[in-house]
């Protein structure tokens, strides 16, 4: 049986923008995670007459399971981890270690790659509105949080078209709000619950954000 709640990322994305529809014409921003999130976010964005932006987090890998996240690196650098399940998994110290100086290093490339000298939208007082193209662990989206929160945002949403119902409950006492479309109870991946779920590149990220910056003057 077909588990496929979505066409691709573009649909999903306006099905979640209808259910965000109360934010149209407020202070809001859109923030994205890339890669993915910022194909969701930019359908959101549009819909809603707000900003896009991105806010690069980077999971920190299981060993041998690249989909697993044992934890994620913040915009700013900063770490978190699930160490009970780093633990049950193996991922030893040393792993762990060149895990983080790796992801850190990915981090301060992609945000050089995909703002270049443009500075980070100011949040203070405005409506947060964070996109991804769903939630597995929660620990990229915990770390967006974790960036966004030091920004003192009026309020702070979590928008993404799917999850499993204990990553949205966790989450929700960190936000204000979880706006989550889907919430099956058989969870594997993201990616099954959506027909087409080709990889969103660097350059199609950079395209979408600058195509957003350039209407927006």
């Amino acid at each position: 049986m077909s588990k496929v709640l979505f066409k691709d990322r573009a649909e999903a994305g306006r099905r979640l923008a209808a259910a965000l529809s109360e934010f149209k014409g407020q202070d809001v921003v859109v923030l994205a995670i890339p890669r993915g999130g910022v194909a969701v976010g930019s359908e959101v964005a549009g819909v809603l007459g707000a900003p896009l932006d991105v806010v690069v987090t980077r999971k920190i890998e299981a060993p041998g399971e690249p989909e697993y996240a044992l934890g994620a690196v913040t915009q700013e650098g900063e770490v978190i981890m699930d160490r009970q399940a780093a633990e049950s998994l193996g991922a030893t110290k040393e792993y762990l270690d060149s895990q983080v100086r790796k992801k850190k290093a990915e981090v301060e490339e992609r945000v050089r790659k995909f703002r270049g000298d443009r500075k980070f939208p100011v949040l203070e007082g405005k409506t947060v509105i964070i996109v991804d193209d769903g939630i597995a662990t929660g620990s990229s989206v915990g770390a967006a949080v974790m960036s966004v929160k030091k920004r003192s945002p009026k309020m702070l949403v979590v928008a993404v078209p799917v999850a499993p119902p204990d990553a949205v409950e966790t989450l929700s006492e960190d936000v204000d709000r979880v706006v989550c479309l889907e919430r099956p109870t058989e969870f594997l991946s993201i990616g099954e619950f959506f027909g087409n779920f080709d990889q969103v590149e660097d350059e199609d990220v950079k395209r979408i954000l600058e195509d957003g910056w350039a209407r927006r003057g």
